[in-house]
């Protein structure tokens, strides 16, 4: 615990939401934060300069995608994550768990752990919760995630529960097994769209918990109300002196709805993966830079925004990029939407130290759910 602490730096007044910050080996994060998804120890097209630009301060790796190619014992072999990449801010891993069971070929869960076939190469795998330890503390990333059984979210009552029972005890042979002091090991909330199930989850793994805990399951399916809903009765629950780690949510409004909710932490691909898609996040929603309207359109992508594509670049570049298949298209565009969102996150923080965070949150709410046409929008993405 000496090499990590968390602590809430202030309270908003009008919204109870909180800025805070969490020590690390490898630096300070000032919450809430949103963390840039590097799958492949990579974030798409990104040099470790330009993720910097961005002013992201943490990024996430995946074990399950690492474990596969170039494997941990290279990686650490390296000097770790951290070296291998020149990234020499905060880095999480996930467990691997979502992936193994929402992309693997094939798997088969036991109490044990879940056989599964590579999606590379088909070769037959067996991943258990010491295994993902072991694989995290290798590629010895500052923050990492216990191995977890993640259900989809229409997933029945008893089939739930039986998924939270097995995280639950997953959790406690990933905390037994976890012995590097230089990493810090994150529990995961479970237990689908029930909430007794969340309260048990959460009652079963705060044991555990020693400098921050992830709320799992979340965003796989449901309607946002839904999710929001869950949000809201989990906030009165949680300790105050932890971060609390929302897994893989990243839409600008989901976002705000987050930290109204108490999170301090969030991930997601969608920043690079629309990007790539040439579509651009903005305060009014999303535009689609490949459409014909932007062909002659000299205006920089988002005149609100400090980025480097942004203060470099028309609409009509990046849309001649994007349908010309350049890969600096898409290159810029995630440029701008991650700073777009570390910009967001600024935003936030500042407005919870000024206790105006409601008033922040209705403007936003307001000018993004009405969109660039005026029109109201049910749903940006």
């Amino acid at each position: 615990m000496e090499n990590f602490k968390y602590e809430v730096i202030h309270v908003c007044k009008q919204s109870g939401a909180r800025v805070g910050k969490l020590y690390t080996p490898h630096g300070v994060i000032d919450t809430p934060v949103f963390m840039p998804v590097g799958t492949n120890a990579t974030i798409k097209s990104l040099t470790p300069y330009y993720i910097e630009q961005t002013k992201a301060s943490i990024i996430l790796a995946n074990t399950y995608h690492l474990y596969l190619r170039p494997g941990p014992e290279l990686v650490e072999k390296a000097g770790g994550l951290h070296k291998f990449m020149n990234w020499n801010k905060p880095i999480l891993t996930d467990s691997g768990g979502f992936q193994v069971f929402s992309q693997a070929k094939m798997n088969k869960i036991t109490d044990e752990g879940v056989a599964f076939n590579s999606y590379i190469d088909g070769k037959k795998l067996f991943m258990t919760p010491e295994l993902a330890i072991d694989i995290e503390n290798k590629l010895g990333a500052d923050i990492i995630m216990a191995f977890d059984q993640c259900t989809e979210g229409n997933t029945n009552y008893i089939e739930s529960k039986k998924a939270l029972d097995r995280t639950s005890a997953w959790m406690k042979r990933c905390f037994d097994y976890h012995k590097k002091d230089s990493q810090m090991l994150f529990p995961i909330v479970q237990g689908n769209m029930y909430k007794d199930l969340r309260k048990k989850s959460l009652d079963d793994v705060l044991k555990y918990a020693q400098c921050g805990f992830s709320i799992g399951g979340l965003s796989v399916g449901e309607p946002k109300e839904v999710m929001y809903d869950i949000l809201d009765f989990l906030k009165p629950l949680y300790p105050s002196d932890q971060p609390r780690y929302l897994m893989g949510v990243g839409s600008p409004d989901c976002l705000v709805e987050g930290v109204l909710r108490g999170i301090d932490m969030f991930d997601c691909v969608l920043p690079t993966r629309i990007a790539r898609n040439g579509t651009a996040l903005t305060k009014q929603g999303n535009l689609t830079i490949r459409n014909a309207i932007f062909k002659e359109d000299f205006a920089p992508v988002d005149s609100e925004c400090d980025c480097y594509c942004c203060k470099n670049f028309s609409r009509a570049y990046i849309r001649h990029l994007i349908n010309a298949d350049e890969i600096l298209g898409g290159e810029l565009l995630s440029i701008h939407n991650i700073r777009f969102l570390t910009k967001l996150m600024e935003d936030i923080r500042q407005a919870i130290l000024e206790d105006r965070f409601l008033d922040f949150y209705e403007d936003f709410t307001k000018a993004y759910s009405w969109g660039h046409g005026g029109k109201k929008q049910d749903k940006v993405f």
